[in-house]
């Protein structure tokens, strides 16, 4: 019935959520789980960061960022290469949870529901399976539901996992 299925993932422990249940339907359907994270290029001049592996963050930061800035401390940095290798942390260390089936990753850059719809679109895509913050009331009204997006503007079945407070 599903021979790819994606799990678009920001390293939160919403995401981590819904890792258990796309693992699953990948080894019960012997499906290749595609595994993606997004940098978010959408706002031009908010820098917003998640949790990531070990309590790092990922930064999902605007493209005129991407060059070399001083850092706060006066230091030169390459924000784009940080967050490069954050995001490709993420993708391993789920990867690696899941190392039972094909894995197939990928960082794509854009508004994060558009990167994940586009993905589905372009790699055949016949499941996404994503975690939700469980955010409510004012505060999913100002910070948005990616997984809200996909699921309203999805051509495939979407699968959401709620992460609580319970299982942090």
């Amino acid at each position: 019935m599903y021979e790819h299925i994606l799990f678009p993932t920001d390293g939160s422990d919403g995401a981590a959520a819904a890792l258990a249940h796309a693992r699953n339907l990948a080894e019960t359907h012997d499906a290749t789980l595609h595994i993606m994270t997004v940098l978010d290029t959408s706002s031009p001049h908010i820098g917003m960061t998640s949790a990531g592996p070990e309590g790092a963050t990922t930064g999902m930061i605007a493209e005129e960022h991407d060059e070399s800035e001083p850092g706060m401390v006066g230091e030169d940095h390459n924000i784009e290469s940080s967050l490069q290798e954050r995001s490709q942390a993420i993708v391993e260390a789920a990867a690696d949870e899941v190392d039972t089936v094909d894995t197939v990753t990928a960082i794509e850059r854009g508004p994060p529901h558009r990167a994940i719809l586009d993905y589905a679109d372009e790699n055949a895509i016949d499941l996404i399976v994503m975690g939700t913050h469980g955010r409510t009331g004012i505060e999913r009204y100002l910070l948005g539901s990616v997984a809200e997006k996909v699921v309203r503007t999805s051509d495939v079945p979407v699968l959401t996992a709620r992460f609580s407070d319970d299982e942090s």
